[in-house]
Parts: structure tokens; sequence; C-alpha cells
């Protein structure tokens, strides 16, 4: 199986990744994972994002599908995969497109967790009351504009896939269990 999840920050993303890895026995490629890999390994992409990293800059869109593309090569995405933050514009989904074709993959899912933005700020703002602030970007500042930027890059990505038959869009205002058992049925799992 191979999937791609959408949501806004503080949908339960990272949750759900985990639930599908552990339930389906799939490889997460995590695109912040695969940047630090890569930079960790010396690999020729892991430099050049290193270096626009220590200036500040954000990674280029080719270095980073360079990244997910050799990633999606090794052994264990083979067996299936769940993308997580990625990809994140049409023009990524599109150079992700044309990987898979390559590599002789499909997609199976685009898995939509749909969540209402207001509520999802005063959930993180509490989380970060309840934890101590623990998360630098668990305040209401910052969480409003990933949720812009979110909305503006990423969003357009619902109609893209939905185009394509891909999409399977769940409410993520529900318990975890609830969401998990959404996801499930969305999967025909």
């Amino acid at each position: 199986m191979r999937l791609i999840l959408l949501g806004p920050p503080g949908a339960g993303k990272g949750t759900q990744a985990d639930f599908l890895i552990q339930e389906f026995k799939l490889a997460h490629l995590s695109t912040g994972d695969m940047l630090r890999a890569a930079i960790k390994a010396e690999t020729p992409l892991g430099l050049a994002a290193k270096e626009v990293m220590d200036r500040g800059d954000l990674v280029s869109d080719e270095i980073v599908c360079g990244i997910v593309s050799e990633r999606l090569d090794a052994p264990d995405a083979s067996n299936g995969f769940v993308l997580d933050g990625f990809p994140r514009t049409i023009p990524q989904a599109e150079t992700l497109d044309g990987m898979l074709a390559e590599k002789d993959m499909n997609l199976d899912a685009v898995v939509e967790i749909r969540a209402d933005a207001d509520i999802l700020v005063d959930r993180i703002v509490k989380r970060a009351q309840e934890s101590g602030g623990a998360r630098s970007d668990d305040n209401e500042e910052v969480l409003r504009k990933r949720l812009d930027v979110y909305e503006e890059s990423t969003a357009p990505l619902v109609a893209y896939y939905r185009e394509k038959g891909l999409l399977k869009t769940v409410d993520g205002m529900q318990s975890i269990d609830e969401v998990k058992a959404a996801i499930r049925s969305a999967l025909g799992a």
C-alpha cells in the first residue's frame, strides 16, 4: 500500500502515520527525517541540503524531490509506504507522479485528515499549556502562520488528488481511535 497523508498542522498526521506504519507494515517516508538522514550520510543531495539549511534558506524542490526519489528506492519502501510532509505543493505532486511512474509504482490513496483550524489552535495551545510549552511551535501565532501556509500551498493538493480519484477524506476532529477506524474503513481494510 502506497499512501500520502494530508492535513493541516496539528490534525494528527504523525499519530495516524504511526498507526498506518504498524497496521500495514509500511515504510514511513517523512521528508524531515529523510533530509536529516541524507545530511548525516553525507550523500551529494544531503550535502547540498546542508549547505542551503546552514544559510537559513528553504531546501529547494529539486533537492527534496531527489531525496524522496532516493528513499523510494530503499528496499523497505518496495513493500509500501506512507508519505508524510510530501508533497506540499502541486509542482511537488507532479514531480512525485513522474518519479513513481519511472519506478513503476502507483499511489493507492491520499488520506486527507480534515480539521477545523480554530479548534486545532485551541487544541495546540491547550497541549502547550499542559506540557509546559515543550514545543517551540506550540503557540497560537506560529500555528496560525503554519495553517495559512498550509491553506495557500498544500490545501490545493486536495483537489488535485480528488480529480485523480485517489482522495479519501476523514474527519480529524474525532478521537484518535475514531480517526484510525475511519482511515481503516476509507482504505477498505
